[in-house]
Order: structure tokens, then sequence, then C-alpha cells
């Protein structure tokens, strides 16, 4: 099965595309790692576009 590449976005409220390490696009210094299929979640209570920065 093919990985998504390493940059790939994802917003809060999607399925994780694929496990790894994610960032916040426009606040690069916050990451977290998030499995395949969870949710992606908000940043500080508000709708964040996340990138994802290395696979798990």
């Amino acid at each position: 099965m093919a990985k998504e590449p390493i940059g790939t976005t994802a917003s809060t409220g999607q399925k994780c595309p694929q496990s790894g390490i994610w960032e916040v696009v426009d606040t690069p210094a916050v990451s977290t790692s998030i499995s395949k299929g969870h949710t992606m979640p908000s940043y500080e209570g508000l709708a964040a576009r996340w990138k994802l920065i290395q696979y798990a």
C-alpha cells in the first residue's frame, strides 16, 4: 500500500490519511503524532490545516 507523500495536508475534522508527524501549516513549531484514520485535531480551539512532515 502506497504512503501519502510528505507535504500532504489535511484539515481539522478530516480523517488522517497517513500515520506520522503532522505540523500546523501556519505554526511550524507546533507538531504532533497522528495515526491514520483518526480525526485531525483543532489547534487552540480553532480549525487548522495540518501538513505531514515525517512518517511514523
